[in-house]
């Protein structure tokens, strides 16, 4: 049973539906059907199959590549917070050490939830075309 807030906004979504119109040269709208489903043509090479988010986009596979990229974006941070919050006692080795071993947990968690929102996504798209 969905919330209130959730009923409230699906409400809200069916009243402000967007009517897709065509103008002819003349300035005359003529109104079309909605696009069918939640499929999107992509450099005319036909529909594209896969989930997609609230906005529109569409979500991407997850991969290793884009978990360490992000994993990258972060070593930084970490680095610099280890070594600040380490004492006296913690050597600049150690804060490598600390930071690679922290790296190496966030890597594959990085990707497993990226893969768990991917799953969510596909099989809320999956239950939607059903209805």
């Amino acid at each position: 049973m969905p919330s209130r807030k959730v009923r409230r906004r699906r409400q809200k979504l069916q009243r402000h539906e967007y009517e897709y119109v065509v103008e002819t040269d003349e300035g005359e709208e003529i109104p079309i059907e909605r696009p069918a489903g939640r499929e999107r043509v992509d450099d005319g090479r036909g529909a594209q199959k896969g989930p997609i988010d609230r906005r529109g986009r569409p979500v991407p596979k997850p991969t290793f590549q884009r978990s360490l990229r992000r994993t990258a974006i972060f070593a930084p941070f970490i680095a610099l917070f280890l070594y600040i919050t380490g004492g006296d006692d913690l050597t600049v080795f150690g804060v490598i050490v600390n930071t690679l071993v922290i790296l190496a947990f966030f890597l594959p968690f990085s990707y497993f939830v990226d893969r768990l929102i991917y799953n969510a996504l596909t099989r809320r798209q999956q239950r939607a075309a059903r209805r």
